[in-house]
């Protein structure tokens, strides 16, 4: 019997990994706990899209508390945005996790079958609801030559925009760069 329970602990025991996108709140935990300020704030900017076609440019002030630098996010269920690779790998060092390389994203989205928000949705979708596939772009881990590729896809995306959202999409931003439509999931297990 003793045995029975000792193997049934130890495998048993197995989580498996999956991604879990990074929400206002839990960003905002983070911040408040380390004083972290991010590459926006520090800016004092960030770029602001309305769409695939338009952008509202470097707009004063955006930064993850005021995503189009006017309004206030709206709900701390909402995935946090305007944040660099620079700022999600320091969440990850404070949380202990990681972000997931370009190939870990798509596996581990193949387990999520919840609705997916592109095709130039309205507005931004809530973590809780939504896919990790679309909704807002990415961050994934580098793998090479300093190039931060982003992974999924954002409302933004349709068939005829950003190819949709296609695992051979190959889409690339610097290290400091956030927008509007740019947030981080990470590595957990479940």
């Amino acid at each position: 019997m003793l045995f029975v329970v000792v193997v049934s602990m130890v495998f048993g025991c197995k989580k498996k990994p999956a991604l879990q996108t990074i929400t206002v709140n839990q960003f905002e935990t983070f911040v408040n706990a380390t004083g972290y300020v991010t590459d926006a704030e520090k800016f004092g900017w960030s770029i602001v899209q309305k769409d695939v076609y338009s952008y509202d440019g470097y707009v004063k002030g955006a930064n993850w508390r005021i995503p189009d630098g006017i309004h206030p996010v709206v709900s701390p269920d909402l995935p946090v945005t305007q944040v660099s690779y620079n700022d999600a790998m320091a969440y990850c060092d404070w949380a202990h996790t990681t972000l997931p390389t370009y190939d870990q994203y798509w596996e581990l989205i193949r387990a999520d079958h919840r609705f997916v928000v592109t095709g130039n949705a309205a507005e931004i979708k809530a973590v809780s609801t939504t896919n990790v596939l679309g909704n807002v772009w990415d961050i994934t881990l580098i793998e090479k030559e300093d190039q931060v590729r982003l992974a999924g896809g954002s409302l933004f995306c349709s068939p005829t925009t950003c190819n949709g959202t296609s695992r051979a999409k190959r889409l690339y931003v610097d290290k400091q760069t956030g927008n509007i439509h740019i947030g981080f999931s990470v590595i957990v297990y479940e």
